[in-house]
């Protein structure tokens, strides 16, 4: 990807409940597009013919409901418990994703930067593809609670997904930038400040 244009491409990554939707949305007032790759991949798993068949095929019918809708939870409980299954279902997804961002690219114009916000940027192995990579922290307690309170699951949900992830030791000294999401009154100068190094082409966190 690195070299198609001048427009640099950004990947920023984080663990679930780190908060990426939150400081994309900054991003987004910054002028900066973003490309929510985990909202594309639902589309695709809810609408493309396709992809639906292929997970029907791996995982039965009884991977949508009655409305054709991913049972998300019910997948999850499938996925998340069986690495080769795990595995397959990203095999299906992760390409056509990677297809749509690219298409999604070409219609970005007069733009220094865009953003890729992938909760497995690493997993997926297209961490490498981009010209800067940023990680988005927060301890796991917050975490935690954020998603409890978010999706109304239960803690051991959200430690099982947690587990799935790697871990943000192993994350950040393979990324450009680090942004603490412990206390989001802090984000905007952190923000900010990444905003100006990518413009710059800057390296340093």
């Amino acid at each position: 990807m690195k070299g198609e244009d001048l427009m640099k491409k950004i990947g920023i990554t984080g663990g679930i409940g780190s908060g990426k939707t939150t400081v994309c949305d900054i991003f987004k007032l910054l002028g900066v597009p973003v490309f929510h790759a985990d909202f594309e991949a639902k589309y695709l798993q809810n609408y493309d013919t396709g992809i639906k068949n292929q997970i029907i095929m791996l995982l039965g019918d009884q991977a949508y409901n009655g409305d054709g809708v991913l049972d998300r939870q019910m997948v999850a409980g499938i996925i998340f418990n069986n690495p080769k299954a795990l595995a397959a279902v990203n095999q299906i997804i992760h390409p056509a994703v990677r297809q749509r961002f690219v298409k999604w690219c070409m219609e970005q114009q007069d733009v220094p930067y865009v953003l890729y916000e992938a909760a497995i940027l690493f997993e997926s192995g297209y961490a490498m593809d981009f010209d800067r990579t940023i990680l988005v922290l927060a301890d796991e307690k917050t975490r935690i609670n954020r998603v409890i309170k978010r999706d109304h699951v239960t803690e051991e949900f959200v430690k099982q997904r947690i587990s799935n992830q790697l871990s943000d030791s192993e994350k950040i000294n393979r990324v450009d930038y680090l942004i603490d999401n412990n206390n989001e009154s802090l984000l905007f100068p952190q923000i900010l400040k990444i905003d100006q190094l990518i413009r710059e082409d800057g390296k340093i966190r």
